[in-house]
C-alpha cells in the first residue's frame, strides 16, 4: 500500500457534496438546509458551538441517521464511490477486556474470529498502519492499557487500514493531553500531505483548526459561513457563529523546534 502523493489529475472532481440536508430527530430539528462541498484533498474543519449538529452531520454522511436533501459521493478513477474511513470521538469498551492492540486491529481486517488465530495478511496490514501512526511496538499491549492519545492513533490506524479516500474524524483529540493532541494533529497533516486524503475534522479547538485546516465550515444547525480558513475565521464570523463574543487569544507553542502563533478557543465536548 503506497503512501505516495496522488497526482492532481487523479483527484475526483468532488469528494462529497451535500445539498439542502436537514435532520430531524424526535420532532426536533438538528440540522437545517445544509449545503456544503468539502475541498478535495484537503483538511476541512467543521466548527460550531455545542448542540450545533456537528456530530449529527457526520452521522448523516455515514448514513447512520435519516435525513432529507441529497448527499452525493465523488467517484474514484474506477468510477466507484469514494471509500470513507471514520475515527470516532471515543471508543467505549471494557478496559479490562483481554485484547491486545493487534487482536483489535485484526478483528476488523479478517473474517474469522481472532481467537481462532490472526491471519498473516491481516497482521501485515495492521502492522503497516500501526507503524505509520507511531505504534510500532504496541502489538502486544493490552488495548485497555493505552493512553487516550495512543488509543486515538490506533483508531486512526484502523480507519486507514480500509484504504479510504475520505476520512471523517469526530473530535479525535477530545480529552487527550496537549502532547498527544499535537502528535495526533501533526500526524493528520503528514498523512494529508503524503496521500492527499480529503478530511472532515470536527473540532472545538480553534488552535487546531487555524494550524491544520485549509478549509472550514462554520455550523450552527445551518451553515453560517464556509471557505478558506484564513479568510473565514474573522472576529465577526466567529461572533455570529457562537452568538456571543468569542475570547480569542494568541497562543505560541513549542513543538519539534517550531513556534506557532495562533488563536485559541475551547468549548466542552458533547455536541450532537
Amino acid at each position: 500500500m503506497t503512501l505516495n502523493a496522488v497526482p492532481d489529475n487523479a483527484m475526483p472532481a468532488f469528494a462529497l457534496r451535500l445539498t439542502d440536508v436537514s435532520v430531524t430527530l424526535g420532532a426536533r430539528p438538528i440540522l437545517e438546509h445544509v449545503t456544503f462541498e468539502p475541498a478535495v484533498g484537503q483538511i476541512n474543519a467543521i466548527i460550531g458551538p455545542n448542540g450545533a449538529g456537528k456530530t449529527t452531520l457526520l452521522r448523516a454522511i455515514l448514513g447512520l441517521v435519516p435525513y432529507t436533501g441529497r448527499i452525493e459521493w465523488g467517484t474514484n478513477k474506477s468510477g466507484k464511490p469514494l471509500r470513507a474511513g471514520y475515527v470516532p470521538q471515543r471508543l467505549d469498551f471494557d478496559r479490562g477486556i483481554p485484547m491486545t492492540v493487534m487482536d483489535f486491529m485484526c478483528a476488523g481486517l479478517q473474517r474469522t474470529p481472532v481467537w481462532l488465530g490472526q491471519r498473516r495478511q491481516a497482521r501485515q496490514l495492521a502492522q503497516t498502519w500501526l507503524d505509520r501512526v507511531g505504534g510500532k511496538d504496541w502489538n502486544d499491549k493490552p488495548l485497555g492499557g493505552l493512553s487516550g492519545g495512543e488509543l486515538q492513533r490506533v483508531l486512526l490506524a484502523m480507519a486507514l487500514s480500509d484504504d479510504p479516500e475520505i476520512l471523517l474524524l469526530d473530535e479525535p483529540v477530545s480529552g487527550v493531553d496537549v502532547t498527544g493532541e499535537e502528535l495526533f494533529c501533526d500526524l493528520l497533516a503528514s498523512l494529508q500531505r503524503d496521500a492527499r486524503y480529503t478530511m472532515l475534522l470536527v473540532s472545538h479547538d480553534l488552535s487546531i483548526v487555524t494550524r491544520h485546516a485549509q478549509y472550514v465550515l462554520c455550523l450552527n444547525k445551518t451553515v453560517k459561513c464556509c471557505g478558506r480558513t484564513v479568510e473565514t475565521l474573522t472576529a465577526d464570523n466567529l461572533a455570529a457563529l457562537y452568538e456571543q463574543e468569542v475570547a480569542l487569544y494568541a497562543h505560541t507553542g513549542e513543538h519539534e523546534g517550531h513556534s506557532h502563533g495562533h488563536t485559541h478557543h475551547h468549548e466542552g465536548s458533547g455536541d450532537r
